[in-house]
């Protein structure tokens, strides 16, 4: 595992790699134990080593080097040269009569400035491209039903016809065709500029996250903002289509008595799109609340389910949840009587193997031997997709109303992950930016996958004993591999996911019988453990409880771990 991806505690010395963590070199950024502190410090005698406790870490700032003077560091700034200095550039004269500033002081101004500009990004720019995005993909949309019309229309006029005139239909077609592949080719790439953008923007606001968090002043310098140049938004394209002329059957030449289109063109209106003004959502009203995790998780109900062993939980609402185990049979159960509501039998009469509940209340669920994923509306099933040489496991419906399908292909030698709107796929989403699997294939028909409040995209990884963790756009974040020691010194082995509302990440461990909360950076925050028996499905409600499917009892657990 790869530290710099893995983001499960270090907690054992960076020197013997044995012994616990108890100091920290705020010089070096190293984690040492009491034995190795002496053979740190005398590791570059050069520097001056701040040790602290690990608690204390980073409470020291890192000061700059001189650049004129070697292993010297910088406490002062220079407004005049615009550049850290240290007490021999001072001692120097070389900045005498200039207008100096302490360090930190100027440390702090920066800091405010790259925390406006990255709130800037998160809350204006980027929401602009998104809507960028929506309008272009809307336009390319209505340009397809459009040149559609288009087409249909030159089809009728042809059926007045005689059969000589056939090929000259023909060419009128494929000239219809020629300019919606032209329009359409020319939007796709303004698309993908975009997209690329965006992306952009995103790492961009990582970065910058990643530097204000760190006390290392030199990376803080380092950083080049490029907020002005997104501040230019592109130019809108706008299509113009073509119209068909029809000519008369008599009289004429023939290509003329047919008719003829018009030619078509595309304008680029760079005033088109305006940087869109944050608001507040008229349902919240303002960000979600701080909820604080309690020092003790509560169990407030369990529901028994009458499964022979029981694998899946999604919640409908506050007072009802959707469960599924052995058996083709989904029930729906009251939380607060705890009784049976409704039954649903799977249309193949396969074992569901994961469930989910839509936006607008619809029960989903995957059949992974049917390979096919099905909605049930008014208690008739619809099946919205159907895959070849794959089988859907894992399935949630996201904030955008698509679908998230994790799947393995049938040899077992591939896993992915598949955005779908409706039964169209949107996004594949396989390898990292290396070209590596970013997910091992299983031959377990249980998988889980969810959705982050960030948008970012959540995976349990049984077989890498891992959560994988990708934004929007497939990037990967990061891999959690666990905390130690875990309740029952097991090996970490995740199961269901999910996510509430302060972008926490309760993973199930089925070998360790707890439930672990990391947050959207994948830290490790703390254990849910409340006499749980293999826990495997996971969902939360609105109000942030949290429904745990039990294998062994067969009971669903309601538990109760935010203020």
């Amino acid at each position: 595992m790869d530290p710099r991806t893995s983001a499960q505690d270090v907690m054992r010395c960076d020197l013997c790699e044995t012994a616990v963590v108890q100091m920290h070199c705020d010089t070096c950024l190293v984690n040492l134990c009491t034995a190795c502190v002496g053979k740190h410090m005398i590791s570059d005698e050069s520097k001056d080593h701040k040790v602290v406790k690990f608690q204390a870490r980073k409470s020291t700032p890192l000061y700059p080097e001189c650049k004129s003077h070697n292993k010297d560091r910088c406490e002062m700034y220079c407004n005049q040269c615009d550049i850290p200095v240290c007490l021999t550039c001072l001692a120097s004269k070389q900045h005498l009569g200039h207008e100096l500033s302490k360090i930190l002081q100027v440390v702090g101004e920066k800091k405010d400035i790259i925390i406006k500009e990255k709130n800037e990004l998160n809350e204006t720019i980027y929401p602009t491209y998104q809507d960028i995005v929506s309008d272009v993909q809307n336009r390319m949309s209505q340009l397809e039903k459009e040149y559609g019309d288009l087409s249909t229309a030159i089809t009728k006029h042809g059926e007045d016809w005689h059969r000589e005139i056939d090929k000259l239909l023909m060419k009128l077609k494929a000239e219809v065709d020629e300019m919606k592949n032209t329009q359409l080719q020319t939007l796709q790439k303004h698309l993908d500029e975009i997209s690329k953008k965006m992306s952009d923007i995103k790492d961009e606001i990582n970065s910058m996250e990643t530097v204000t968090d760190t006390n290392d002043l030199s990376k803080l310098f380092s950083v080049t903002s490029n907020v002005h140049t997104y501040r230019n938004l592109p130019h809108k394209i706008m299509p113009s289509l073509p119209k068909f002329i029809p000519g008369k059957t008599h009289g004429e030449e023939l290509s003329k008595m047919f008719g003829a289109l018009s030619s078509s063109s595309l304008t680029s209106d760079k005033h088109g799109y305006s940087m869109k003004t944050p608001q507040k959502s008229p349902e919240a009203g303002s960000s979600p609340p701080v909820k604080q995790l309690l020092d003790e998780p509560e169990t407030v109900t369990n529901i028994d389910t009458g499964y022979f062993k029981l694998y899946n939980v999604a919640c409908l609402s506050d007072e009802e949840i959707w469960t599924s185990g052995t058996g083709s049979t989904m029930k729906l159960f009251s939380i607060n009587q705890g009784s049976r509501l409704k039954s649903i039998r799977t249309k193949s009469g396969n074992m569901p193997s994961n469930i989910a509940v839509t936006k607008s209340g619809d029960l989903v669920y995957t059949d992974y031997n049917g390979r096919t994923v099905n909605i049930v509306k008014n208690e008739k099933i619809e099946e919205v997709i159907r895959l070849q040489n794959w089988e859907p496991k894992g399935v949630c419906s996201t904030s955008s109303g698509d679908l998230l399908v994790i799947m393995d292909s049938d040899d077992n030698t591939q896993s992915k992950v598949v955005r779908y709107s409706g039964s169209t796929e949107k996004k594949s989403i396989q390898f990292d930016d290396k070209g590596k699997p970013l997910y091992s294939p299983s031959s377990f028909c249980l998988r889980y996958v969810t959705e982050n409040k960030n948008q970012d995209i959540c995976v349990s990884d049984d077989v890498a004993n891992a959560v994988v963790v990708v934004n929007q756009s497939g990037k990967l974040r990061f891999r959690y591999t666990g905390h130690t020691p875990a309740p029952k010194n097991q090996s970490f082995s995740p199961q269901g996911i999910t996510t509430d509302s302060q972008s926490h990440i309760p993973t199930a461990d089925s070998n360790n019988d707890c439930v672990h909360i990391i947050d959207q950076d994948g830290q490790f925050l703390c254990y849910i453990d409340c006499g749980l028996s293999y826990p495997l499905g996971l969902c939360t409600d609105a109000n942030d409880n949290l429904f745990v499917a039990q294998l062994r009892n067969k009971q669903v657990k309601k538990i109760r771990y935010l203020l």
